[in-house]
């Protein structure tokens, strides 16, 4: 993608965000470890998640621009990113918490024998906190189904500065946040000893901050110890989302891989 089409991306959310002021990659890396004692597990969880982003990208009196970067695009224009997450579980409860942080930036020369210049930086951050409870199915022991309710955040924050040829330059910055309630199932199998899956799928918003709001992932993983295990999977965030302006209808989407200390 040239820089121009990295622009377009990033214009259309700076300027959204100019003008009105855009739950766990891996719910458990692996299965929780053996209680040694009675009462609560825990498991830290790092991870990666390469995405794209595709979808629609409207600001205040424009229509929505149709948006589709690849994985790739991104990770070109990547300043930093901190993805983790804490699961806790006793019996047949659990309480998740995820955070993705990232800031992405692109500059970009312009006008006569490139005399001006624009740069754009944009910081991302999703936080979700979930609980669950192991629904009574009648499932083998190595199979649980739960379901799942809890919030889901979504923060965009962007700073724009333009230094054209002729006229005074611009520099600015703008947010739109907003909190999803989400409901869903997971699933945990245990193949044997070793080997595991997990997958997950919520949907939300209903209006209250999305129209609607959606993810999906599902991961196979391996168990190195009792204490450490890691994951190979493929994760998909949807959302629909409008304020005073703003158009946010978006799927960002793409493999995951994580690291799970269980504790």
């Amino acid at each position: 993608m040239s820089t121009i089409r990295h622009f377009a991306f990033a214009g259309a959310l700076a300027a959204a965000a100019f003008s009105s002021a855009a739950h766990a990659a891996d719910m458990s890396s692996g299965p929780i470890a053996p209680e040694m004692v009675p009462g609560w597990k825990f498991q830290a969880t790092a991870y990666g998640w390469l995405t794209a982003i595709d979808g629609d990208i409207g600001v205040r009196n424009l229509p929505p621009a149709s948006v589709d970067i690849s994985a790739i695009d991104v990770l070109e224009d990547l300043d930093g990113a901190l993805m983790g997450s804490l699961l806790a579980k006793n019996g047949d409860w659990f309480i998740l918490g995820d955070l993705i942080w990232a800031k992405v930036s692109d500059g970009a020369d312009f006008g006569p024998a490139d005399g001006g210049r624009v740069d754009f930086t944009m910081t991302q951050i999703t936080a979700s906190g979930i609980v669950g409870y192991k629904l009574p199915l009648g499932l083998p022991d190595n199979v649980e189904v739960s379901a799942t309710a809890g919030l889901r955040y979504q923060h965009f924050k962007g700073d724009l500065s333009i230094d054209p040829v002729i006229f005074p330059g611009i520099d600015g910055e703008g947010t739109q946040d907003w909190i999803d309630p989400i409901v869903g199932l997971s699933l945990q199998y245990q193949i044997n000893d070793r080997w595991f899956v997990n997958a997950l799928a919520d949907v939300g918003g209903f209006g209250v901050g999305s129209k609607i709001t959606a993810q999906g992932f599902a991961s196979v993983g391996y168990m190195w110890t009792p204490s450490i295990s890691t994951a190979l999977g493929y994760r998909a965030i949807y959302a629909d989302y409008e304020n005073d302006g703003f158009v946010y209808d978006a799927t960002q989407h793409g493999l995951f891989t994580s690291i799970g200390f269980h504790f």
